[in-house]
């Protein structure tokens, strides 16, 4: 059952905190927590970070984090949701692109497939998105802040 709490929905805060920083993408800071006040990043040989990526867990989702298609096909669907043997069709990390109310529109990242890329670039922006009820998530994994191409 989704969480009905009228005192606000510290998700929705933790994401809305995201959206901020991911829009001011601001250099060099040393904590280590979701709602760290800056992204990653900003030194002389590195990228500047734009996204905090983050995988989303449902209140019913059995514990395995929510898995999105990569691409707008209305036929695919994502049926090993717990990335084990994950196609490069389906993605359980995201970007926070848009927060309205208790709303929160999520871009679906992909898997760089590119190897030989640098390690602050893990993740490519697809043109995948999706809105969902943030009453309905009740765990947010930050993952390791990245700089995301196309996406600012």
């Amino acid at each position: 059952m989704c969480n009905n709490n009228s005192n606000g929905n510290c998700i929705s805060e933790l994401l809305n905190v995201i959206l901020i920083l991911q829009q001011n993408a601001c250099p060099d800071n040393t904590l280590d927590s979701c709602d760290r006040p800056m992204l990653g990043g900003g030194s002389s040989n590195c990228l500047v970070c734009n996204t905090r990526p983050v995988m989303l867990y449902t209140c019913c989702g059995n514990g395995v984090p929510l898995s999105m298609p990569t691409c707008k096909d209305y036929t695919l669907t994502c049926s090993n949701p717990s990335g084990e043997n994950q196609t490069t069709e389906c993605s359980n990390v995201f970007r926070v692109e848009k927060i309205e109310g208790n709303c929160c529109t999520f871009r679906v990242l992909a898997a760089n497939p590119d190897i030989t890329c640098c390690n602050n670039q893990p993740w490519l922006a697809t043109n995948s998105f999706f809105t969902m009820n943030l009453d309905c998530c009740c765990i947010v994994r930050c993952l390791s802040d990245c700089y995301v191409d196309c996406v600012c």
